[in-house]
């Protein structure tokens, strides 16, 4: 059994483009791409779903691996990739910034940790919500619809020198802005009641200046700003749902879905 060069190049190439859309999946979804999972492991289960969906491939384009239109389309499967995975993990940095916002109303803005997904040091506020909302991701198979998503997306976006185009660049962009308003929402309640507690130690300095208020405001901030967290968790949960859910509706329009 002898194979030509041509037919060696069409099989590599039918593993490695939609490798590289895979690959860059997990390099950039949350959870699989974070420091604590080994690179090993993603490599493994990007090989294996590249093994699964090689069958069910459209017909491939005909050019050369090696060439500056294969270079083009490895390019385009790796920003697909890419951007099937970035979209949620905007989510998450939305439950971040919301988090941020609620440790500093507390004053526990300095009290900070390592975040396991990123390595970036965190208040340890916003790490127990972001810790909640990613079991909660687990939980509801967002993961795994995220991967049915990128399968489907051979279909919808076959594997071709052009890609995304430039209304979809746009439109994730744009969609960025959701960090700020999802953050904003999902921690306005606790903020707004901590805000009352503020006013309420001012008018009683005003109504007692000899009351050392500094002494016990602190305290009770940070008692009644847990206190506020542990009322508002159904109301972060419910903000979290609609934000991972228009994250997946912006998502499928993207990806012609």
């Amino acid at each position: 059994m002898s194979f030509s060069a041509e037919q060696v190049t069409g099989l590599v190439a039918l593993f490695m483009w939609p490798l590289l859309r895979i690959g860059a999946m997990f390099v950039s979804i949350p959870v699989f791409s974070g420091q604590s999972i080994p690179a090993r492991v993603r490599v493994i289960l990007s090989v294996a779903m590249t093994m699964v969906i090689m069958p069910l491939l459209p017909p491939l384009p005909h050019f050369q691996i090696f060439s500056y239109q294969g270079l083009m389309i490895a390019i385009h499967q790796i920003f697909i990739g890419l951007l099937t995975g970035f979209f949620l993990q905007l989510v998450f940095a939305a439950v971040v910034y919301g988090g941020q916002g609620i440790a500093y109303s507390m004053g526990l803005g300095f009290a900070s940790m390592v975040d396991p997904q990123t390595g970036v040091q965190v208040p340890v506020v916003a790490q127990f919500y972001l810790m909640l909302t990613t079991l909660l991701f687990l939980g509801m198979n967002g993961h795994l619809l995220l991967i049915e998503m990128l399968m489907d997306s051979f279909k919808t976006i076959p594997i071709a020198i052009d890609g995304i185009s430039q209304a979809s660049v746009w439109s994730l962009v744009s969609w960025g802005s959701r960090i700020f308003s999802g953050g904003v929402m999902l921690a306005l309640p606790v903020i707004f009641a901590l805000l009352l507690v503020n006013l309420g130690f001012g008018v009683a300095t005003r109504a007692a200046p000899q009351l050392n208020v500094f002494a016990i405001g602190f305290v009770v901030t940070i008692l009644l700003g847990l206190w506020f967290m542990w009322l508002t968790l159904p109301s972060v949960f419910n903000s979290f749902s609609r934000l991972l859910d228009s994250s997946y509706l912006a998502l499928g329009q993207i990806l012609h879905l």
